[in-house]
This record gives C-alpha cells, structure tokens and sequence, in this order.
C-alpha cells in the first residue's frame, strides 16, 4: 500500500467560518459591552497568523515510500531515510491529540509538526507496513 500521501490546506471553509466568528465576537465586544479599542485590537492581533495562512494558503503534509520519510509545513520540510528510523512513537496528550516523534537509531527524536501529520490511525497502518515498529504512549506527563 506504500507510497502515502497526506496534505492539509489551511484555506478551508471551517477556518475562514472559524476566523469570521472571531472577528463576529470582537465587534460585538466593541459595539455592545463598549470594550477599550485597545483591548479589541490587541485581542485581534491574535488572528493575524490564522489570517496569514489563509491568505498564503499555506500547505502541510507527508508522504511515506519505501525509502524514506518527507514532511511538509509552510516553509518548514524535513525528511529521514526509513533506514535510519528506529520507531516511530505516537503519544496521546491529555488533550486527545496525538503527537509523532520518529526516533532514529542513533537514539536521536525528530517530532514531526502536528498539521503536517495525517490522522494517527491511518498514519500508524503506514508505518507498520513499512516495517517500523510502532510504539503508543497514552497519556504520559512527561
């Protein structure tokens, strides 16, 4: 089933709905409880990446074949030989977001970015068909 590809788009409908509401919010704030414009502005300066990356639309992925591993985000790439990966290691945050290291067999960890990575079901197929050994952690604080 390798090769697999996996990309995000940041301009997505739920963004854009997600930022207006935001914005929906702030002039409400503004207009109808009489906020301090600068309490307004400095809040709305708080949207100005998600704003960024929807007007760039700006991609994140990665893609897995037999010989090596490739990821994405914005400017931001990376790759490592599947050779060289040891494990890969998926763990559960309190949140209920997984994160992915792969950790190569040199004891070195490369975390791969979270909007780069492909839902971790199907993510973790990939990997166990490549014949790396898949490690879960649930929910550790370190």
């Amino acid at each position: 089933m390798i090769p697999f590809r996996f990309t995000r788009h940041n301009r997505t409908p739920r963004t854009i709905l997600i930022l207006l509401g935001v914005y929906v919010a702030l002039v409400a704030l503004q207009v109808v409880l009489d906020a301090a414009w600068w309490l307004v502005g400095l809040l709305a300066l708080t949207t100005l990446p998600a704003l960024w990356d929807i007007a760039r639309d700006t991609r994140a992925g990665i893609s897995v074949d037999h010989d090596e591993v490739r990821w994405f985000s914005g400017n931001r790439e990376g790759h490592v030989d599947l050779a060289d990966i040891d494990y890969a290691r998926f763990d559960t945050r309190w949140d209920f977001s997984v994160r992915i290291s792969l950790v190569l067999k040199s004891g070195k960890r490369i975390r791969l970015p979270d909007e780069s990575t492909a839902p971790s079901k199907d993510l973790e197929g990939v990997f166990q068909q490549a014949a790396l050994r898949v490690e879960r952690h649930h929910f550790s604080i370190l």
